[in-house]
């Protein structure tokens, strides 16, 4: 039995790609095509924009058929409608979408005590695998490594820092053993001065039509220890979220992480 999906911001980038990926899939179906009112694409077949064969689906401002799980890859302002949907027919939602504000997130994760969701700042299955590897060599490297992480974006991506490099800042804290408040360590650039012990300092670059590029240093007197990750298209990002769908299909309410979907 095929699950059946809506993709939030079909004609985008990302929305094109997603289409494209679930309707060479056995096991899914693109059911509904969403865009914002007066997008120019209206009424065009999704399959069709994103250059495969048409799908029979038709890019529409409102959920006009069924689904299953909706994938949203769009803005934070366009989040809560689209959970406003899902909330309506106690469907699932799986947000890749970035940069929602404090009120963002409460307002997703109030709609996951309703619903299923998976909420994470990368749908990559690498990039969730080196937030994992990251915690771990935080534990077992102690705070005499300075800790800098750089994210490298295009041109167009408007917030700063990446969700992901605020996730692997938030793994490095995790994984550290010596307490305390450390995220007051955190700091977006370079400050001035001598650098403060134990502090992680994040980098942001925006290049052209740079996918994605993130990097986590451990950096000690004598040796520097670097894992990372580079996305070379948006093709990993939308098979993430497909397979994030997958997942989440028949699962009970509750807010659930990329982590949640790859290790249980």
């Amino acid at each position: 039995m095929s699950i059946s999906l809506a993709i939030t911001g079909a004609a985008g980038r990302m929305g094109r790609r997603i289409v494209a990926l679930a309707a060479a899939e056995r096991d899914l179906r693109v059911a509904v095509a969403l865009e914002a009112a007066g997008n120019a694409e209206l009424g065009q077949d999704a399959g069709a924009l994103a250059g495969v064969s048409a799908l029979g689906v038709a890019v529409t401002a409102n959920a006009a058929a069924p689904f299953d799980v909706m994938i949203d890859f769009t803005s934070p302002a366009a989040t809560p409608g689209f959970l406003d949907m899902c909330l309506s027919s106690s469907r699932s939602i799986v947000i890749g979408t970035t940069g929602h504000d404090a009120a963002g997130r409460e307002r997703i994760a109030a709609a996951a005590r309703k619903i299923p969701v998976v909420h994470a700042p990368n749908m990559s299955v690498g990039v969730n695998v080196l937030l994992r590897v990251a915690r771990q060599l935080a534990a077992a490297l102690d705070a005499n490594y300075d800790v800098e992480i750089t994210e490298a974006h295009h041109r167009f991506k408007v917030d700063a820092p990446s969700g992901t490099a605020i996730a692997l800042r938030d793994a490095v804290l995790a994984g550290r053993k010596d307490g305390g408040d450390e995220k007051a360590t955190a700091a977006f650039g370079c400050q001035p001065g001598l650098r403060p012990a134990g502090q992680v300092t994040l980098h942001s670059l925006r290049l052209g039509d740079t996918v994605g590029e993130h990097s986590v240093h451990f950096g000690t007197l004598g040796e520097t220890v670097t894992v990372s990750h580079s996305a070379h298209s948006r093709d990993t990002f939308a098979a993430g979220a497909l397979r994030a769908a997958r997942w989440l299909a028949g699962k009970p309410a509750g807010l659930y992480t990329m982590q949640d979907v790859l290790f249980g």
